[in-house]
Formats: structure tokens, sequence, C-alpha cells
């Protein structure tokens, strides 16, 4: 049976962004086609945390995906990372998903501890407190996707969809 997997991306932030890349990389993931997975998507997040979250909440009671794969952007970085888990005040919450295995077989991809201060802590908090609270089996990671460029982008989306697939399959 086909795993559903919610994709999910941030609309830009400032005046002088022309796109997001976490909103990119979702759109080069919905051009591929026969992946073995229902991927559903809900792209371009207000850049707000409180909106943002009853969207992603509402669209996880609507369709009850096995994961949830939320993106945001990190210009400064240049590579994927895949955060560990998300901070609110002295609380924090581990995603239940061995980030270990999950990034065997990628080459541009990192693990790492700093989810930022910005509304993509704050939305993987969110969805993670959410999945706990409810006792759902749901599966949620936090991808921040550097900026795309011609450079890039084959070796990011390849390493995302091994991601995905990686996902699926634990």
């Amino acid at each position: 049976m086909k795993k559903r997997i919610l994709l999910t991306s941030f609309d830009t932030w400032l005046s002088d962004q022309q796109s997001n890349s976490s909103d990119d990389l979702l759109q080069e993931v919905s051009k591929v086609e026969s992946l073995p997975h229902d991927l559903k998507f809900l792209r371009l997040l207000p850049v707000d945390v409180m909106l943002a979250s009853s969207w992603v909440i509402q669209k996880i009671d609507e369709l009850q995906p096995d994961y949830i794969i939320c993106c945001g952007m990190a210009a400064s970085r240049q590579r994927l990372s895949v955060e560990v888990g998300a901070n609110q005040g002295e609380i924090f919450l581990a995603t239940g998903v061995n980030l270990e295995k999950l990034v065997s077989g990628t080459v541009a991809t990192d693990i790492s501890n700093d989810c930022g201060k910005f509304v993509c802590e704050g939305l993987y908090y969110a969805v993670l407190d959410y999945l706990q609270q409810y006792k759902l089996s749901t599966r949620c990671i936090f991808v921040h996707v550097p900026v795309l460029n011609q450079e890039n982008l084959l070796v990011i989306l390849a390493d995302f969809l091994l991601i995905i697939n990686n996902l699926a399959l634990a």
C-alpha cells in the first residue's frame, strides 16, 4: 500500500525574494513522475506560526498522512538539513524518526540541531506537539532547504527524493 506523505512549504517573507527554496523544491518534486508514494502538497504556507500551524493541522486531520515533511528555507546553508526537533521555551520535542537511517545514502544532507528561531521551529514544534498530544502514529520531519541553483538543484532533489523513499520504508 502506498504511503501517504504530506509535504509543506512556505511562501516568501521579504519583498526582494522571488521565491522560497522550500517551495521551489516541492515544485520540482511535483514534476517527478512514477514515485511509488501518495504525495500530498500544502505549498506556500503563510510565514506566520499560528496560521501555518493551523493550516497544517487541518490538513493532517483531513488527509491522515503516514508521514509529514515540513520544509523551510535556510538561505545561509549549502546543504539540506534534517532537523532533530524543535524548542518552545524550555520544552524540546524530537522527531520519532531515526534520522541516521533516514539520511543514509544522501550526499548533500546533514542532520541539524538548529531549527532556527523563526517560523520553521514554531511550525515544527506545533506539529510534533499535535501528533504527540493526540497520540497519532504519523511521523514528522522538518527539512531546511538551501537556495537552489543550477549547481545544486539535481543533487538536492536527488537527496530529497531519497529521504522521501527512506521515510516511506521506515
